[in-house]
């Protein structure tokens, strides 16, 4: 896409506050074919702000793929500007996200609401880079505005290269189910790639999913939470190859305590124990771990670095399960 291979036809999605340089390091090293950044404001971006700054770091050596949102095509241009300038490879706009932070600002969904705004913003990024562009979206506002094969076409024909799309409207949230064969609409719509997003969380759900909508590709999001090799091993499989095994034992302790220590390192001690409350909480259900309220809250209620870690390492075990 764009000049850029990919690894395989499985990518992990933007996420807001979790799809950070250790998530994105930990996926890629597990195959993931695509990871992309966290979404990051633009005019934010725009002007310097650190957090948005910190966004923009690469996380391996996939290709950089890193999403911008905001609703001025000045800001968008600029940031795009500056994430060429940060070595990104790709630039994904986001008309996609449901959030009422960022839609009440005529962002992320919102511009589906808008085509002509929304084309703008893509005119705007096309022309302010040399780097491949390519959109993340939903299927519309709600039931009555399905305009996902326009707003597509609209953003293709200003220079998009791929188009990502979860199937459901911004009104159902993340609500009742992904509905992948409304994507198919786009597919034959637009020239270029089509993703699809939404509701993927194994190889099954996956296969169902391209079948349905047509796409090139799959997306995950919510699957990779606690998960984030689950990625690469659907990726694998759609590439008929045998997925690696996911970890277990030593090697998923050492996984997540690594994660855990570069959170720490990403947004220091303080920051960054709390970011990493919900990676661990996501872990622990993706091992089935019945936690006892107080060891749950010495898990993820923990300030002190050194007993989290040494706790990762004892109830991450098989004998802890035993002695559950």
């Amino acid at each position: 896409m764009g000049g850029h291979a990919v690894r395989s036809r499985a990518f992990l999605a933007p996420m807001a506050g979790i799809t950070d340089r250790p998530f994105r390091e930990i996926a890629e090293r597990h195959g993931a074919g695509m990871v992309v950044s966290e979404m990051i404001a633009s005019a934010a971006l725009g002007t310097g702000h650190v957090d948005m700054v910190r966004k923009l770091r690469r996380a391996g050596d996939l290709p950089h793929m890193v999403q911008l949102a905001g609703c001025e095509a000045g800001w968008m241009a600029e940031g795009a500007r500056i994430a060429e300038g940060a070595g990104a490879d790709i630039v994904d706009i986001n008309f996609g996200c449901p959030a009422k932070r960022v839609t009440n600002g005529y962002a992320g969904s919102a511009l589906m609401r808008v085509p002509d705004q929304a084309l703008a913003i893509v005119e705007a990024v096309v022309g302010a880079t040399n780097l491949p562009v390519t959109v993340k979206m939903r299927l519309g506002w709600d039931d009555d505005s399905l305009n996902a094969p326009q707003i597509a076409r609209m953003a293709v024909d200003a220079g998009a290269q791929m188009i990502t799309v979860h199937g459901r409207t911004r009104q159902q949230f993340y609500k009742g189910t992904a509905r992948w064969a409304l994507v198919r609409a786009v597919v034959e719509a637009i020239p270029v790639p089509v993703v699809v997003n939404g509701d993927i969380v194994d190889a099954e759900s996956a296969e169902t999913a391209l079948e349905q909508s047509g796409a090139a590709a799959v997306m995950l999001g919510r699957g990779a939470q606690g998960r984030p090799w689950r990625v690469g091993q659907i990726g694998a499989t759609l590439a008929g190859e045998t997925p690696r095994e996911a970890p277990k034992g030593a090697e998923l302790i050492a996984l997540i305590q690594a994660h855990y220590e570069e959170m720490l390192v990403e947004y220091g001690t303080e920051v960054g124990s709390r970011a990493a409350r919900k990676h661990l909480d996501w872990y622990a259900e993706a091992a089935n771990l019945e936690l006892d309220k107080p060891t749950r809250t010495a898990l993820l209620n923990n300030d002190q670095p050194a007993e989290v870690i040494d706790l990762i390492g004892r109830v991450f075990s098989p004998e802890w399960r035993v002695a559950a």
